[in-house]
C-alpha cells in the first residue's frame, strides 16, 4: 500500500509542477496590455464644451431653461446629428484670481475628422456666443481624437 501511496504522491507532484510550469503560458492570451484593441468604428473628433451659470456680474444664473433654448438655438443647427449635455458642478480660477465654484454644464460633440475644420470654427462661433449671451470670461474645450460606430 505505501507503493502506490507513494506513486500516487509522485504523480500528483508532476502534476502540480506541470500545471504551474503552464499556467502562465495558459494565461498569456488574456495579456490585455499587450493585445492590440480591436478596430471598430469611424475616426472622430470628440469635443467636450464646459459652460458655467454664474455671471460675474452678479446677475442671476443661467437657468436649465435658459441654457437648453441656447444649445436649441445655438448648437442643434450645426451639430443636428446629435449631442450630449450633462449637468454638473466646477470650479476654475477667473481672471481675478478667485476661485470660483458654480452649476455648470457639459455639452459633449462627436463629429467625422473629414468635418474638423468645419467643426472647430462652429465650436468657436458657439463659444463666443455663450460668452456674450451670458457675461462669461471662456467657456472651457477639450478635443481628443477617437473612434465612433452609431
Amino acid at each position: 500500500m505505501n507503493v502506490h501511496l507513494t506513486r500516487n504522491r509522485a504523480a500528483l507532484a508532476i502534476a502540480g509542477l506541470l500545471l504551474a510550469a503552464a499556467a502562465p503560458t495558459a494565461y498569456a492570451g488574456f495579456d490585455t496590455e499587450t493585445a492590440p484593441a480591436p478596430t471598430r468604428g469611424t475616426p472622430y473628433v470628440e469635443t467636450q464644451l464646459f459652460f458655467g451659470t454664474d455671471r460675474p456680474d452678479g446677475g442671476p444664473a443661467v437657468t436649465d431653461r435658459q441654457f437648453m433654448a441656447f444649445v436649441d438655438k445655438e448648437v442643434t443647427p450645426d451639430f443636428p446629428d446629435g449631442l450630449t449635455v450633462q449637468s454638473g458642478r466646477g470650479q476654475w480660477r477667473d481672471a481675478n484670481g478667485r476661485i470660483e465654484k458654480e452649476r455648470s454644464y457639459e455639452l459633449i460633440l462627436l463629429y467625422p475628422v473629414t468635418a474638423a475644420g468645419a467643426g472647430d470654427r462652429k465650436i468657436e462661433e458657439i463659444r463666443r456666443a455663450y460668452e456674450k449671451a451670458f457675461a462669461q470670461e471662456s467657456v472651457g474645450r477639450v478635443d481628443d481624437r477617437t473612434r465612433a460606430d452609431f
